[in-house]
């Protein structure tokens, strides 16, 4: 390792504080509306589910958020991350572009995702909260929140999208090892998943069904509140430490990209890396080109309709102004789990609708291609999810090739495959599908809109 690169592992480059995008946009976001009276949800309609100071960071007009010492003091088990150039897969493809990559699988549950888990568990243990409930599709939140609430000796209470929960057994394990419980969503622990289960008793679950569930058992309960992976401000805030380092750390050497990739299910991942640089970019400083990667299985951005919708399928949550496929929507049970969201984050729907960044969708197989590709040459076994970005990066690089262009491409590996090797055991066997979405189905939880 260079003296170079271990200056910029140093714990001392973790940022201090989180980037809010809001302040620098064009425009303001819409805001989201209560249910009933469809007016804009005030703090005490979020105070049944979130701690005062979330809320405070949810709607803040503040550009930088101070870290607290002892959330730093945690992050400091894995950061600051490396960022790697894949000089080795840049050889296999025989391209000119040169590839980053901002790697997250170091984190104690393997993503990203505790760059948020451990400040709103931190965050509910300081207002005196005795246990957090969530939702999870692959498992690297819920293992992660569960991780969190350890650290700050809260009870987790998880319920798992039912597809997940049976692919991915140890994903659940881990989470029981971090103390958490965990159910299968729907459950018959919750009105909300009974009803679903009723209906259909092998339903295979959703991220709306199962934040039905965890927003059910939270909004019930005085010392107890919810916890979200993506989707709102507040998180996808947290997530920025990533691209304020990555930025640090490209600059060592001497770079600037051309092109940033980042996969695309609720928003967390993406805005975590591409924020910090759509903030330089607004400020005239460099102008790459952005691009969101969705699954072609669950495309709320290329298929999905710009419209107030429901963030759960019960319709508890507040009505938010989003890039949606309905949220009675359940999607084909494809592997990367983390990405089958129904709904895209209300923040970044607005910025796709001002032009900020591009989105495209990508089959599975094309994606666990680009994961295979990648562990041979990067020795990394991505997780499914950030496959569709290094899909999307090989497409480009690819295209460098033909025309010699020396591009420079960034993206974030926000999670290690170590849980999801059945996965890609159905790719090299070659029994793994794409899901061809009919319109049809689209249109079907569309109709369900509420209409705002």
């Amino acid at each position: 390792m260079s003296e170079a690169t271990r200056v910029l592992l140093d714990e001392s480059r973790i940022p201090r504080a989180w980037y809010n995008i809001v302040p620098d946009l064009p425009a303001p976001p819409p805001p989201p509306l209560h249910p009933g009276t469809r007016e804009p949800v005030g703090p005490e309609d979020l105070a049944p589910l979130f701690p005062m100071d979330l809320i405070a960071q949810e709607v803040s007009a503040e550009r930088f958020v101070a870290i607290p010492d002892a959330v730093r003091d945690v992050y400091r088990l894995w950061r600051p991350t490396p960022l790697i150039r894949a000089r080795r897969l840049e050889r296999a493809l025989g391209t000119p572009a040169r590839i980053y990559y901002k790697y997250e699988g170091g984190s104690p549950a393997g993503s990203h995702k505790p760059n948020t888990a451990v400040p709103q568990a931190y965050y509910n243990a300081q207002q005196g909260i005795r246990r957090l409930t969530t939702e999870t599709g692959a498992g690297q939140w819920g293992s992660s929140l569960a991780f969190a609430c350890a650290q700050f000796g809260l009870e987790c209470e998880i319920w798992m999208v039912r597809a997940s929960y049976d692919q991915k057994p140890h994903r659940r394990s881990l989470m029981q090892v971090y103390g958490a419980t965990v159910h299968a969503s729907p459950s018959p622990v919750t009105k909300a998943g009974s009803a679903i289960l009723a209906e259909n008793p092998d339903s295979p679950g959703s991220l709306g069904i199962a934040i039905s569930e965890a927003v059910e058992v939270a909004g019930g309960a005085d010392d107890t509140r919810y916890a979200l992976g993506s989707v709102l401000n507040h998180v996808l805030m947290h997530q920025t430490v990533i691209g304020e380092e990555a930025l640090e750390q490209l600059a060592a050497f001497g770079e600037t990209p051309d092109l940033i990739i980042g996969c695309t299910g609720g928003g967390s991942n993406f805005a975590g890396l591409t924020f910090p640089f759509i903030r330089e970019k607004l400020a005239g400083r460099i102008s790459p080109e952005i691009r969101a990667v969705e699954p072609a299985a669950c495309p709320s951005f290329t298929r999905g309709r710009y419209a107030y919708d429901f963030g759960d399928t019960a319709g508890f949550t507040p009505l938010l102004k989003m890039h949606t496929l309905g949220h009675g929507f359940v999607p084909d049970p494809i592997h990367a789990g983390g990405l089958r969201y129904h709904g895209m984050s209300p923040l970044l729907s607005h910025m796709y609708e001002l032009g900020m960044f591009q989105a495209v969708a990508k089959g599975q197989r094309e994606c666990f291609e680009a994961g295979v590709r990648f562990a041979r040459t990067e020795g990394i076994v991505p997780a499914p999810e950030p496959t569709h970005a290094l899909a999307e990066a090989i497409s480009e690089a690819l295209r460098c090739k033909e025309t010699g262009e020396e591009k420079v491409i960034l993206t974030a590996l926000c999670g290690h495959g170590h849980f999801d090797l059945n996965a890609y055991d159905r790719y090299l066997s070659g029994a793994m599908e794409d899901f061809e979405l009919p319109q049809d189905r689209i249109e079907e939880a569309l109709a369900t809109l509420p209409g705002v």
